[in-house]
């Protein structure tokens, strides 16, 4: 199947001699949901801005849908949904007129069923007639949405979609994300909040100084990059850690009370039985014993680590 967005050799250099992105080629899939994460001046929205129209890139090309975005800009870009970062609305327009008027800028026919579905999805409906001045910022975040959806795009881009809403506003929009994406349409989101990422997307693509360090399906990356922490809670707490035990990796708590081993799960061997049988010949008698995975944050924050050092 070809990819609803091809993203060949992209780069972008600015005047200052400021590279925001240097040979970035990415293929996403329709139907997918890709999270791209980086830091600040990763050149996440650089390469955003370039696939919507808003910045021309230095080099590479980028199709959506199979039509250049720089040769067929048009045909592409009604292709795209767009919701940035920023918060920028007409403060005396009307929540309903702003959505309209977005949809009439793609050249799209007049549709008050699919604007009034639009608006009840993102529970915006009792504020139609409110002037966008009028809402919180979670709303007014959620009126940005409604004029990317108004002209049915096949791919979304989310910048920040949540960045300064409550937890329940966040939730409620994920579930329209998820709705949106059983519709079959290609979400792109990038989000400082990395819970997010891990529960919502399929792939994740990891940026940095304006490189693609990584893209791989989420389950493969926390495998590959996981670890898992182990902790044995004692029944007696220990007063130091014997020698050939913190040899082999193992922590002790402040209060004697637990040890800690992290290890791999790809491992042929994680070592955790031979650990367990030794703790038993030194009478060290152990009380419960718990894991925990490797977050995604914890694997983005290695990653970026391991390309600084």
């Amino acid at each position: 199947m070809r990819p609803i967005i091809d993203i060949d050799h992209l780069s972008k250099r600015y005047d200052s001699g400021t590279v925001a992105l240097n040979d970035v080629s990415l293929q996403i899939s329709e139907g997918e949901i890709l999270a791209l994460l980086g830091p600040n001046g990763a050149g996440k929205t650089t390469m955003i801005s370039i696939i919507c129209g808003l910045v021309v890139p230095s080099g590479g090309t980028v199709r959506v849908g199979g039509h250049d975005i720089r040769r067929d800009w048009r045909a592409a870009r009604k292709l795209i949904g767009l919701v940035p970062q920023e918060i920028a609305l007409e403060p005396f327009e009307k929540v309903i007129d702003c959505v309209r008027f977005t949809r009439g800028l793609y050249g799209a026919p007049p549709d008050e069923a699919y604007i009034e579905k639009l608006l009840r999805s993102l529970a915006l409906w009792d504020k139609r007639d409110a002037r966008t001045r009028e809402l919180s910022g979670g709303m007014k975040r959620r009126v940005l949405i409604a004029k990317a959806l108004s002209h049915r795009p096949k791919v979304l881009f989310l910048d920040e979609p949540t960045a300064g809403v409550d937890v329940t506003l966040r939730r409620e929009m994920w579930q329209v994300v998820q709705e949106l994406r059983n519709d079959g349409v290609t979400i792109i989101l990038t989000t400082h909040y990395l819970e997010e990422a891990e529960d919502m997307a399929d792939r994740i693509g990891v940026i940095n100084r304006g490189e693609l360090l990584l893209v791989k399906p989420k389950d493969e990356l926390m495998g590959e990059f996981g670890k898992k922490h182990l902790t044995i809670a004692l029944d007696v707490p220990l007063a130091t850690l014997p020698a050939e035990l913190a040899a082999r990796g193992l922590t002790l708590s402040a209060d004697g009370r637990e040890m800690g081993y992290d290890y791999d799960t790809r491992a042929e061997r994680t070592g955790i039985a031979r650990l367990l049988a030794d703790l038993a010949e030194r009478d060290i008698a152990v009380r419960d014993v718990s894991t925990k995975q490797s977050s995604l944050e914890e694997i983005f924050m290695s990653l970026l680590e391991e390309e600084t050092a």
